[in-house]
């Protein structure tokens, strides 16, 4: 079992940056992949990024070149630097791990980006 808890969402103006947050107990050395992902209002959940214990990551079209996902220490395992951000970049963003073939999601922190 995992427990994810994210943190760090807030309103921010176009062009503004935040760094989201995820802490995690439980079976927490074995967060071999974890990412991060958005729902906006009315839109299905979609992957912003995912980085492997290895350090590979992966990013959405929409938010490369903008968004960094980093590790952390296995209290605070995964991070999400996101810049030049956008008003199509509002939506609740939620912590992932692939634990033992189990998915698990946070309760997501809100992310709204002014124009």
């Amino acid at each position: 079992q995992v427990q994810l808890v994210e943190s760090g969402g807030g309103l921010v103006q176009a062009g503004g940056s935040l760094r989201l947050s995820c802490s995690a107990s439980g079976d927490i050395f074995s967060l071999n992949v974890m990412g991060w992902f958005r729902q906006a209002p009315g839109k299905q959940r979609e992957l912003v990024a995912t980085i492997i214990s290895g350090g590979s990551t992966n990013y959405a079209d929409s938010v490369k070149g903008r968004f960094t996902i980093s590790r952390g220490n296995a209290k605070n395992p995964v991070y999400l630097q996101m810049n030049s951000l956008k008003p199509e970049d509002t939506a609740v963003y939620y912590c992932y791990a692939y634990v033992r073939y189990r998915d698990y999601w946070g309760q997501g922190t809100q992310v709204t980006v002014s124009s």
